[in-house]
């Protein structure tokens, strides 16, 4: 069976809580840094670099006060060659939430473009209400703070993140 973790862009993947917890799905996508958003996550493998979040699947759950060490965390792997696995339970509402906001980041698309971008290659993911007025509160007031933020402490990045998330949006438009 194949992984059922997505890629998003290069070196980012989404996925639920099954791919973080089986070494093959991991290592059939060389992933090197996990990135857990769920309650009391814990690290599963020594030689992977974890960030757990804890966090419930609510709309009341503050996850804009997470972005930026969740940000850095993804933007760091990626530049030193790795990849990092996004993940909560289903691989739909939280983590989700976590890669809309560092995709925002790191080009200039909206939040409802950056979700339709990883729905074209997760089609049932769907942050719940309250991350999603977190996302556009994000949008509207953070985001150009965070990503002059991202350019001034890490080495510009070689990625093509807008080329890629563009041509995702066309996939998203034709489905």
């Amino acid at each position: 069976a194949g992984s059922s973790a997505s890629q998003v862009v290069d070196g980012l993947y989404l996925g639920n809580i099954k791919d973080a917890e089986t070494r093959e799905s991991l290592s059939e996508n060389s992933i090197t840094h996990i990135l857990s958003v769920y309650n009391n996550p814990k690290p599963v493998f020594e030689d992977k670099k974890y960030l757990c979040i804890h966090a419930v699947d609510a709309s009341s759950q503050n996850l804009i006060q997470h972005f930026k060490e969740c940000i850095g965390f993804i933007h760091e792997c990626r530049l030193n060659g790795g990849a990092c696995l996004v993940h909560c339970l289903a691989g739909a509402s939280r983590s989700t939430t976590m890669v809309v906001a560092y995709l925002m980041t790191v080009t200039h698309y909206t939040w409802k473009d950056c979700l339709s971008a990883v729905k074209s290659v997760r089609s049932f993911v769907d942050p719940n209400p309250g991350f999603r007025d977190q996302l556009q509160e994000y949008q509207d007031t953070r985001v150009s703070e965070y990503r002059a933020w991202l350019e001034s402490s890490f080495l510009s990045s070689p990625f093509k993140d807008s080329e890629q998330l563009g041509a995702l949006l066309s996939q998203h438009m034709e489905q």
